[in-house]
């Protein structure tokens, strides 16, 4: 790999690049700045330079040039002569102050930091918004998948009401197998590790953390309002069972790990309901058959009706696919002396607490299989305000367990309805309390 990733023959003045973070997404945008060189220049009007990559232990990194390494980040993103900062290290601090640092040296930056948008993207966006710059964050949100500039330009003429989506592809593998192989989550997640979709540490995977601040990020989006990962209400995949899965798959659906955001009312009041957390779906919705580690994001509109989004959203080459996008737009700013669309969040709508949510239920109860029981359990739904839409028993005697699926109730009748339930001393066990979305009449 050259130092210079400009045409050697191009005598136009590049753009210089500034990259943060070689590992296997930085590694990839590199390679790819030199092996298309060409053509990006061709795009953009003029060549990009990659003139310096900020990494902690240069020794590590025998794939690119040694004199482009250095591990003074912040000398780097604040150079005279850096146009363009990338950054694909992730985590909060220091890279939140080294972006603040290159936005306000009048750096144009492209990020695939989720965590750090998710929490701050405002002071982010005021800083590229007070020195003139652009902040594109594409590969932020389910890689490869061309999702967030969509939403932002252009279905900027539209009202969209709800994105529901599969963000998380190592959450999506996990419980594709335990759906295809009846493995239980344990079992679905050492496959995953083993063959390298899960990190030695999964927890923001399988808890719903990453998909939690990618979900924060579309709403804001979507809806014209600051949404921050502190705004989501979140579950994780850590309890759900084979029986949960064969369940689904016994009334016709299956279960994923969805983002939703949508456009409700709190209180009489225009506001966002922003949530993650496992779910049944129709096998016939087509959010189902997302298999493997694919990601994808269905959108509804007023004018454009339904739009599906999909491809893969994560790895190396995927994310470095989505950051160049975003490297040749903001190049192309740069060059003509123009900015792209900053933050819109001039709706400020208010985010509905989860307790105000509206969806359909699963609730598996462990009972005793006696008379009377039946009309106890269906008097503390009603009681609680939730209409019953089925029920069935399965098994007989000390093995029986009551399967009921609800019709649409507030999230906080259905607790107060299961706290309900824990009461009985016929009732021993709440086997699993799942939601269920995308059902047709909704």
């Amino acid at each position: 790999m050259s130092a210079s990733v400009g045409d050697a023959g191009d005598k136009r003045k590049p753009l210089k690049v500034a990259l943060l973070g070689c590992g296997v997404v930085g590694s990839a945008v590199a390679r790819l700045m030199t092996e298309q060189a060409g053509e990006l220049a061709a795009r953009v009007g003029v060549p990009l330079e990659l003139a310096g990559i900020a990494v902690r232990r240069p020794n590590r990194h025998t794939d690119v040039p040694a004199e482009l390494l250095t591990t003074d980040a912040e000398a780097l993103v604040t150079r005279e002569d850096i146009d363009l900062v990338v950054e694909v290290i992730g985590g909060i601090e220091p890279v939140r102050s080294l972006l603040l640092a290159a936005l306000k040296s009048g750096k144009s930056v492209v990020s695939a930091n989720k965590a750090l948008l998710a929490e701050d993207g405002a002071t982010l966006h005021a800083a590229a918004a007070a020195n003139g710059v652009d902040l594109y964050y594409e590969a932020a949100v389910a890689g490869a998948i061309p999702l967030l500039r969509p939403l932002r330009e252009s279905l900027a003429g539209d009202r969209i009401t709800r994105v529901m989506g599969i963000v998380n592809g190592t959450t999506n593998f996990i419980l594709s197998r335990m759906t295809s192989t009846g493995a239980g989550f344990a079992e679905a997640l050492a496959e995953a590790t083993a063959l390298g979709y899960a990190e030695a540490d999964p927890t923001a995977d399988i808890d719903g953390f990453d998909a939690a601040a990618k979900a924060a990020i579309l709403a804001g989006l979507a809806f014209h309002t600051r949404v921050t990962a502190a705004d989501v209400y979140r579950e994780g995949i850590s309890a759900v069972t084979a029986a949960d899965v064969a369940s689904a798959s016994a009334m016709g659906c299956t279960v994923k790990l969805l983002a939703i955001c949508e456009r409700t009312s709190s209180d009489g009041e225009a506001a966002v309901a922003v949530r993650v957390h496992p779910a049944m779906i129709p096998t016939s919705h087509p959010l189902a058959g997302v298999g493997d580690a694919f990601n994808a994001v269905f959108v509804e509109a007023e004018a454009a009706g339904s739009l599906m989004f999909y491809g893969r959203g994560a790895g190396g080459e995927p994310t470095a696919s989505a950051v160049l996008g975003d490297l040749v737009a903001v190049a192309r700013n740069r060059v003509s002396g123009s900015r792209g669309a900053g933050e819109s969040a001039y709706a400020d709508l208010v985010i509905q607490p989860m307790g105000e949510v509206t969806t359909r239920y699963h609730v598996s109860l462990d009972v005793a299989d006696r008379p009377g029981v039946l009309a106890s359990v269906a008097s503390a739904f009603a009681d609680n305000g939730v209409s019953i839409q089925t029920v069935r028993q399965e098994g007989r005697g000390d093995a029986a367990t009551l399967v009921l699926v609800t019709h649409v109730a507030p999230d906080a009748a259905l607790a107060s309805t299961v706290q309900r339930l824990s009461e009985y001393e016929f009732i021993r066990r709440a086997g699993s309390v799942m939601r269920v979305e995308g059902m047709p009449s909704e």
